[in-house]
């Protein structure tokens, strides 16, 4: 088969050989956690698939590198090591900071999810998620910056994408093009795959963004996650202000500490003020014996937009599937994008496996338009009362209120806990679960 040519879907037996080495039975654009996640559950269920790397591994990606129960029972399921041995850090919950108040909060008992979560910095647990759909049979190609997509003319369908190797700034360059009748959008929050296909951001949806740092810092080997709900710009002249967002600080057991602040777009300051700055008179106020100073910082603070509560659709349309940031997945009760970015690719590569099994066209067609069903379901509701939480706190009174009447009482802030980061059992949990749940089924699944 030459490199132009790509194999119906159905046509490409279970565990057989690549179709070429430019061919596969799906494409997959991105090795983040969604990217690899699909990669990894569709070459272990015996596709041949391509995952196609802009860089190379390691590489670094703006996040607060703190990972929930729900993130880390994606982790277990891909059967990475997720022991102290091998590098990570646990956590027991999250400490809330607010309103004068100090709440530490320990992650629910739960059947469907552990009681602990993990921290590991972005650059090295990329990599780990790549190398495991490796191991299970992918084809990765690092350095491999995707460009516009092959589009069949008389479909509109995509039957694979345009590709150069090399590294970015180097001069030689070789172009590329990869075929295959599915072809996945797992290029973050930017996604020129989507773009290219038509598919453009909503702009109802809430979009956040997150600017972070690293400190040397004795604080470094904290068991909890920390978060703090009221954000202060006291960088005057007049009183200080509070600012609509929410800071983190999360040690990372290697003598560092991660820490940043999120924000969101339902706030009137989110255009007018520099965010660095921000972060950077935050850190100022802290007490100085946790080293958050300029010279203890380790790199300097970048940033990254938070694609929130579906704010890309459809998720499936001519062969191509968004999964992670591509679709707009990050949870907008809490800024989490990483669990949703596993679970987005473990639905997508399940649809993917049965469509590949079915006999004609239009019989995988319809396996496949069953994906954003299957994403409404799982999430659609529980992000509608997202969308409704952010517009309440962006404005930062009511974020300072909540803060100082909520945080007087843990079992509300119980209840709270599992709702911001969506930890409940579906069936025989206790009487929060079953409110979280009714809650998240009558809500409209937009």
């Amino acid at each position: 088969m030459t490199e132009s040519q790509s194999q119906p879907l159905s046509e490409h037996s279970t565990h057989s050989a690549p179709l070429s080495e430019h061919s596969a039975d799906v494409i997959v654009v991105g090795a983040g956690p969604a990217g690899s996640t699909t990669a990894y559950y569709l070459a272990k269920a015996g596709l041949d698939v391509l995952l196609l790397e802009k860089t190379a591994f390691p590489r670094e990606k703006v996040c607060g590198d703190g990972l929930t129960p729900r993130a880390t029972k994606q982790l277990v399921s891909m059967g990475i090591d997720i022991s102290e041995e091998a590098g990570w850090l646990r956590n027991k919950g999250l400490r809330i900071i607010g309103g004068g108040v100090r709440l530490q909060l320990d992650w629910p008992e739960l059947a469907s999810f552990p009681d602990y979560g993990l921290v590991r910095k972005r650059d090295d647990f990329d990599e780990q998620l790549a190398r495991q759909a490796q191991k299970a049979g992918a084809r990765l190609y690092e350095r491999c910056n995707v460009g516009a997509p092959i589009v069949d003319d008389r479909t509109g369908h995509i039957t694979g994408v345009h590709a150069k190797l090399g590294d970015a700034d180097s001069k030689d360059k070789r172009e590329v093009t990869f075929h295959a009748p599915l072809v996945v959008a797992a290029d973050g929050n930017s996604t020129r795959l989507s773009l290219a296909m038509g598919l453009h951001r909503r702009e109802d949806r809430p979009m956040g963004v997150a600017v972070r740092t690293y400190f040397t810092s004795p604080r470094h080997e904290d068991d909890y996650l920390e978060s703090w709900l009221e954000l202060w710009d006291r960088r005057g002249p007049g009183e200080d202000r509070l600012l609509p967002g929410y800071g983190w600080i999360f040690g990372m057991g290697d003598g560092t500490s991660n820490v940043g602040l999120g924000v969101l777009n339902t706030s009137s300051s989110f255009k007018e003020l520099d965010w660095r700055e921000v972060l950077k008179a935050w850190c100022a106020s802290m007490p100085e014996d946790w080293g958050y100073t300029p010279e203890n910082m380790t790199i300097p603070i970048r940033g990254a937009a938070l694609p929130m509560a579906f704010n890309r659709q459809p998720h499936y349309t001519k062969g191509l599937l968004l999964v992670g940031d591509a679709g707009g997945m990050v949870n907008p009760f809490n800024g989490e994008g990483i669990a949703y970015a596993m679970e987005s690719g473990q639905i997508a590569a399940d649809v993917i496996v049965q469509a590949h099994a079915r006999a004609t066209p239009a019989q995988r067609e319809l396996a496949l338009q069953r994906y954003p069903k299957v994403l409404k379901d799982t999430y659609g509701g529980y992000y509608t009362l997202g969308r409704a939480f952010v517009k309440l706190i962006g404005n930062p009174a009511v974020m300072k209120i909540a803060a100082q009447r909520g945080l007087t009482h843990p079992m509300l802030m119980k209840f709270t806990l599992k709702m911001l980061a969506n930890l409940t059992d579906p069936t025989g949990g206790d009487a929060m679960d079953r409110i979280i749940n009714g809650l998240s089924k009558v809500a409209p699944r937009a």
